[in-house]
């Protein structure tokens, strides 16, 4: 394989694992009510949600910067 089609098919990857993880955090912000005092069940959705949105925010990330590298060349 040449080096562009790694790269296009390393994007392909990351759009496939970004829409998996969008369609998660979408579900668990569905009942995402925010961390309740002092539950333990609260703590924990909160955390699931972050780690979520910041896998969102990092495959977001990391596509751009592909992306950039693929229309410089």
């Amino acid at each position: 394989m040449s080096l562009e089609k790694d790269k296009e098919e390393k994007l392909r990857k990351l759009q496939e694992k970004l829409s998996f993880f969008e369609g998660k955090l979408k579900m668990k912000m569905r009942r995402y009510r925010g961390v309740v005092h002092e539950s333990a069940s609260s703590e924990m959705k909160h955390q699931e949600v972050m780690v979520l949105k910041a896998m969102v925010t990092g495959l977001q990330k990391e596509i751009q910067d592909l992306l950039d590298i693929i229309k410089k060349k």
